[in-house]
């Protein structure tokens, strides 16, 4: 069939097929981390930069259900495939309609384009890095410096979305300094120039919240972080998964096909990105989700590159392969929870598709206490579904901090507290805190949930025990940074800066 005819006849029933995903799925601990982001904005978040918090903030003015609040992240391959259409003439004049369409249908069909409807940082992160390429393109043809603004306009976007934005500004440096000119350098200057603002932003921000991006981006994160032959080997197939073996094969096959010189700044954005990645991994577990912003560049370089033939059959593989995802999904919809009992992921599976019911559950308790859980994940998925904020209690992980800047524990002293969680408790872990104690149970397909009731809170033991734990694991501040305010240092050791 005809690439673009094919391209206009899948585009209702791909966006219907997702609408529907975005509207069955519950939302996840990420995404309602994020949605917390949005209904409490704020210049700065504890471990991204602030974007994808203000565009939930703009969506939840009109609501907060799933489907809404995902609306963005359902029609990004739409959107990104269109974009890919509109450039590839513009960018390499003269090139063949079917060739223009093919690469459309890549994007359109690659393997998380069909499920992908999570809206997390990597929502407005794609769109600000796959238009910022697609105009960086546009401007190494001629030179032209209004495409260089508008590259460098995108690229602030993503920027403001996530760090990983890094690997792409790099790799217009790579471009510029093969083959230097007086045009190039420019257009690089102007690029870069216009993500000053947004890294000024983040700097301020930093400076006067504990710098939580960089603790949390650079140093708590990546404690355990080693030398590894497992981690490369997984970096290695979930590309190959990304990409689809018959593409990534046909690339590394046929090297020439993406060499010709009108090609060569292409190869640029789609190899340098995912090489950095690759060293990454030597000591980083690389997610799946962090590479999704420069797929589109080797989808392009494919559809530009290979011939007819071979390109012909990457349609076809591309098309069976998103149906056997929607198959397999729309098969998965039909189970029950009980028959995932086996996997690790089970009991979080539970809490997500039964947070509504948890709440439900917890409501009658509502005005006598303060809500809980003793980890980030299910805090914010319990409190996005209660309609109300759960706090983290304990010492939790570097994923937890956010909450340190939300909640003061200092107004929380002689107050009730109950605490939420699958596992259960240890006495030594909460009774200190209180001055009386109980815990009830409840069960829901199969896992046991724990209620940990405590009355009269006592403030300062928990921060003389567990603050001051967090404090000294998690705010060691190096000193070569200036420190403005501190909200977790300043607020229980007033006088004091981080690290003691």
């Amino acid at each position: 069939m005809n690439p673009r005819r094919l391209f206009f006849w899948l585009l209702a029933p791909l966006l219907v097929f997702r609408l529907w995903l975005a509207g069955a799925l519950p939302i996840t601990a990420d995404e309602a981390y994020f949605i917390w982001w949005g209904k409490i904005p704020d210049w700065g978040f504890y471990d991204h930069p602030p974007m994808v918090g203000w565009w939930l903030a703009a969506q939840l003015l009109l609501g907060d259900g799933a489907a809404w609040l995902r609306l963005s992240s359902v029609l990004q391959p739409l959107v990104l495939a269109g974009a890919v259409a509109w450039f590839v003439p513009r960018i390499w004049s003269g090139t063949e309609d079917w060739r223009r369409w093919s690469a459309a249908l890549l994007v359109l069909l690659a393997p998380t384009s069909v499920w992908n409807v999570l809206i997390t940082t990597d929502t407005p992160l794609a769109y600000g890095s796959v238009l910022s390429g697609l105009a960086w393109l546009r401007a190494r043809r001629d030179g032209h410096l209004g495409w260089y603004l508008a590259s460098g306009l995108f690229l602030a976007l993503a920027v403001l979305s996530k760090y990983f934005v890094a690997f792409l500004g790099f790799a217009y440096l790579v471009d510029v300094l093969r083959r230097p000119d007086r045009r190039g350098l420019t257009g690089l200057a102007i690029v870069y120039g216009c993500c000053l603002p947004a890294l000024g932003l983040m700097a301020w921000w930093n400076m006067e919240h504990c710098w939580p991006n960089y603790m949390f981006n650079f140093v708590n994160r990546h404690g355990k972080a080693a030398l590894s032959w497992k981690t490369p080997l997984l970096y290695g197939l979930t590309l190959i998964y990304l990409l689809t073996p018959p593409l990534l094969w046909q690339l590394l096959r046929r090297p020439t096909a993406w060499c010709r010189p009108e090609l060569t700044s292409l190869a640029v954005l789609a190899w340098v990105p995912l090489a950095l990645f690759g060293l990454l991994s030597l000591k980083k577990t690389v997610g799946l989700h962090w590479m999704l912003s420069f797929l589109p560049f080797a989808l392009l370089l494919a559809a530009l590159g290979l011939e007819a033939r071979l390109l012909a059959r990457l349609r076809i593989f591309f098309l069976g392969f998103a149906a056997l995802h929607i198959v397999l999904l729309a098969g998965a919809s039909l189970t029950s929870l009980e028959s995932w009992q086996r996997a690790k992921w089970y009991e979080s599976a539970v809490l997500a598709f039964e947070a509504e019911t948890i709440a439900a559950r917890l409501k009658p308790y509502a005005a006598d206490y303060v809500f809980a859980s003793d980890g980030y994940a299910d805090a914010v998925t319990l409190g996005y579904n209660a309609r109300r904020y759960f706090l983290v209690f304990g010492e939790a992980s570097s994923h937890a901090r956010h909450d340190d800047i939300l909640t003061d524990f200092r107004v929380l002293d002689g107050k009730n507290i109950l605490i939420l969680q699958k596992d259960a408790p240890v006495a030594e872990e909460y009774a200190p805190y209180f001055r009386e104690l109980r815990t009830e149970t409840f069960s829901l397909h199969g896992v046991t949930f724990h209620q940990i009731m405590g009355r009269g809170f006592d403030y300062a033991r928990y921060r003389d025990r567990v603050l001051a734990t967090a404090r000294d694991k998690y705010y060691q501040i190096p000193s070569w940074l200036p420190q403005g305010a501190c909200y977790f240092c300043d607020r229980y050791w007033p006088g004091k800066t981080c690290p003691h």
